[in-house]
């Protein structure tokens, strides 16, 4: 009897074997193995990604060339007590930074859009860690300066715009209504660009810290 069942519990065993080699895929899968694709979706989730930093590096580089733009050539004439006043940009030092600003973005964002581009082509998405380091250390810094670019200029044209009674400074956009809605035009699209560097400043800082991650899991499966 008990033969019995030893040789009943041994042929379901076989049987049991040849039902997991039936079912599973045998291809690049060892006994006892378990397959793993960790690598593969690592990289498809990594073209996904770069796809999303070139669209919002080429939508940062139009938007800042259009504000700069925007606020560089724009001008108005007004005459006051018979004499002509012209009212441009560089009457106020916050719109210069902010043109300025907009034309590293611009020039920064294109030579990323290149880098992205010519890494596609070659079909080396993944990066080592310096360029890495690059890339975070370029759109932290681009963040930041177009973000403080902004505030200073938003803050000046509510000045323009409504004045200040303590310090005597008149409502210019009364006078200079053209200048004053151009000027704004540009401002809101510096502040879209603003936004999008911050967005791609978190991506550049997943792509950093995702390297260190990586070897982490490499170390401690070693």
């Amino acid at each position: 009897m008990q033969s019995q069942m030893s040789g009943l519990l041994a042929f379901n065993d076989e049987c049991l074997i040849k039902l997991w080699h039936l079912t599973i895929p045998t291809h690049g899968v060892s006994p006892g193995n378990v397959p793993v694709y960790h690598g593969s979706d690592l990289k498809v989730i990594d073209r996904r990604v770069r796809l999303v930093e070139l669209i919002l590096r080429c939508l940062i580089c139009g938007l800042a060339i259009l504000s700069a733009v925007l606020i560089g050539t724009d001008t108005q004439v007004k005459e006051i007590f018979l004499i002509q006043k012209k009212a441009k940009f560089t009457d106020m030092k916050a719109l210069v930074f902010l043109v300025i600003t907009n034309g590293l973005a611009a020039a920064y964002s294109l030579l990323q859009v290149l880098r992205c581009v010519l890494s596609m082509i070659r079909g080396s998405v993944l990066f080592n860690k310096p360029l890495a380091w690059v890339i975070f250390s370029g759109d932290q810094i681009m963040a930041y300066l177009t973000l403080a670019a902004v505030a200073a200029a938003a803050q000046s044209a509510v000045f323009a715009k409504f004045g200040q009674t303590e310090l005597q400074w008149m409502k210019i956009c009364i006078m200079y209504s053209k200048f004053c809605n151009q000027v704004g035009e540009g401002i809101a699209g510096a502040l879209v660009v603003s936004m999008v560097m911050v967005v791609l400043s978190a991506i550049s800082a997943f792509s950093l810290f995702r390297l260190y991650g990586d070897n982490k899991g490499k170390n401690s499966g070693s």
